[in-house]
């Protein structure tokens, strides 16, 4: 097995994606452009080393749990983002209001490669009480299927506190 450590932090990061940015779903258009700008290629299918919680809260949004040794190996895809495309990324999975938080992971290709990579993990403020919300039963893929209750932002209410969103939904199942 080789290993192959992550870029360094003035280069680039791989960036391991399970839900909505991997191709055939809503927002991997953003991956396409920074793809077509130069600041993204994508790797492969990958899947993580140790087994994570992953499930959907609140408008079918998918959430990696950073609870090791539950759930199950994730699958998803792995991406190599130069610093331009990170920004982006980290905007639309929420970084600063604490929405995600971006963490280092293994994962391991088909060839059995293993990179150190990150993932955007549910925030720690609320990743444990989302995973018992959901029965601490996970999925081992965002697959289409499950994809289909997710809801577009531009479709979910406006001027919505999101995070109150996700503290109902675990609190009370809305």
């Amino acid at each position: 097995m080789t290993i192959v450590e992550g870029a360094s932090k003035s280069d680039s990061h791989f960036i391991f994606t399970y839900g909505t940015l991997k191709r055939g779903f809503p927002n991997h258009r953003l991956m396409e452009n920074l793809i077509s700008g130069g600041d993204v290629v994508f790797i492969g299918e990958y899947t993580t080393v140790e087994t994570f919680p992953l499930c959907c809260g609140p408008y079918g949004i998918p959430y990696l749990i950073n609870i090791t040794g539950s759930g199950h190996r994730i699958r998803g895809e792995l991406y190599k983002v130069n610093n331009s495309g990170l920004g982006p990324l980290d905007d639309l999975e929420g970084i600063e209001i604490g929405h995600y938080e971006r963490l280092p992971v293994t994962v391991v290709g088909d060839g059995g490669e293993t990179v150190m990579a990150e993932a955007y993990f549910a925030h720690r403020s609320f990743g444990e009480g989302m995973w018992k919300r959901c029965g601490e039963v996970g999925i081992e893929e965002f697959s289409m299927e499950v994809g289909k209750k997710y809801e577009r932002k531009e479709k979910r209410p406006s001027n919505h506190d999101f995070l109150q969103d996700i503290r109902n939904f675990i609190s009370n199942g809305d």
